[in-house]
């Protein structure tokens, strides 16, 4: 049995000399031949009834279950489907994904933790030199300035906070993209019901980084582009009336960018799993999320939620206890100097961050994955093909 669990696109080569995915019929077993060769005299067809049960008349007992009885109440639907791995191989439902997640963090629970919680410590540390070390103090705003003055400040302290910002956020654009590459490996074995240690998944996914940080930029460019569309023609107006047009273009923006990147959300999972380039895998993604793009827009927002909540549980405490700690961190985070924040805050915070992402990385990255799962079973009976690598009895495509 081939490996690979059929992670290919359709159209692509069949594995094991197969066609990709479709269970084919064993061979008779009693050298009858083809089940087709029919005997040219058939009898003549009549009409079938169920046949009677013994005692099913009124007031009889009810029948005691034994060997070949149904349980009372059940139906003649299908049987329950395959579970090999950390999901149920047929389409799935919200919770399911969700508790798929989960369930895949618990499973491989020892490489989970040693991708997130390496890289998790390794970008906080950076994050933390840069904002002590490297970022010039920011801009002074006073609160009395009116008229062209304040909105010079204000587009000096903008600048001012974007420039803060970029290398926390470069640094955690790495971050992300190493952790999902791996998890993305972690939650493919997991729904066959594989282990993979930290060595295997660091082997298969270090030659897609490049590839997956030419999407995670090309995507980044684009939503900044339409950003830009959006938002340039009212700040050239310079008026009141430019503001308006800010507003509404910031807004328009703000739609065209959340449809593109529901459009590419399975870009990712499609590149790492299926190996195939920046262009192939984002029209593979369209091709998936098309039709669907309402249910994926409501299980990235429900994530997105989820993980708000986490965020805010543990930051908040973790703040509130490193300003306690600082000493002078309640009246620097009330000032807005944050270069004022010493290494207790720093440090403390920093904790939190590191909590914070070992454990939203996974949720995050397994939804996303399984999303691309279920979505290929959905339009591509991907369950067959996952079935048979998986080795369940009764999928063996050999004849």
């Amino acid at each position: 049995m081939n490996d690979t669990p059929g992670w290919a696109s359709p159209g692509s080569a069949p594995s094991d000399s197969q066609e990709a995915g479709v269970p084919q019929p064993s061979a008779p077993t009693d050298g009858s031949g083809h089940a087709g060769n029919w005997s040219p005299t058939q009898p003549p067809a009549g009409q079938w009834s169920p046949p009677s049960i013994p005692g099913s008349g009124h007031g009889a007992p009810p029948p005691v279950p034994g060997w070949g009885s149904r349980p009372q109440g059940s139906g003649w639907g299908q049987p329950p489907a395959a579970k090999p791995g950390v999901i149920p191989l047929r389409p799935l439902g919200v919770g399911e994904i969700l508790d798929g997640a989960v369930s895949a963090m618990r499973a491989h629970w020892r490489t989970v933790l040693g991708i997130t919680l390496t890289v998790s410590v390794i970008a906080q540390i950076a994050i933390i030199l840069v904002q002590r070390y490297l970022l010039p103090e920011p801009a002074s705003v006073d609160p009395n300035a009116t008229g062209a003055e304040a909105l010079r400040q204000a587009a000096d302290s903008a600048q001012s906070t974007l420039i803060y910002s970029a290398p926390s956020t470069l640094i955690t654009l790495i971050a992300t993209l190493f952790t999902t590459s791996m998890l993305t490996v972690v939650i493919s074995r997991s729904v066959l019901g594989r282990a993979v240690t930290l060595s295997e998944a660091w082997a298969e996914a270090r030659p897609r980084l490049l590839q997956l940080l030419g999407l995670t930029l090309l995507l980044a460019l684009m939503a900044a582009g339409i950003m830009a569309v959006g938002v340039l023609p009212g700040a050239l107006m310079g008026s009141t009336a430019g503001v308006g047009l800010i507003l509404i273009g910031f807004m328009a923006a703000c739609v065209v960018v959340v449809w593109l990147m529901v459009r590419f959300c399975l870009a990712t999972p499609a590149l790492m799993l299926e190996r195939q380039s920046i262009t192939v895998s984002m029209r593979r993604s369209a091709k998936l999320v098309r039709g669907a793009w309402w249910r994926m827009f409501g299980i990235l927002l429900l994530t997105w939620l989820l993980t708000l909540i986490v965020t805010l549980i543990i930051a908040i405490p973790f703040g509130i206890i490193a300003m306690i700690a600082d000493g002078d961190g309640l009246s620097t985070f009330l000032t807005g100097d944050s270069t004022g924040f010493g290494w207790p805050f720093l440090i403390i915070s920093g904790i939190g961050e590191v909590i914070i992402s070992t454990i939203t990385y996974p949720l995050s990255a397994g939804v996303m994955a399984l999303l691309y799962v279920d979505q290929r079973i959905r339009r591509e009976a991907l369950d067959l093909e996952l079935a048979r690598a998986a080795g369940l009895p009764g999928y063996d495509t050999r004849s």
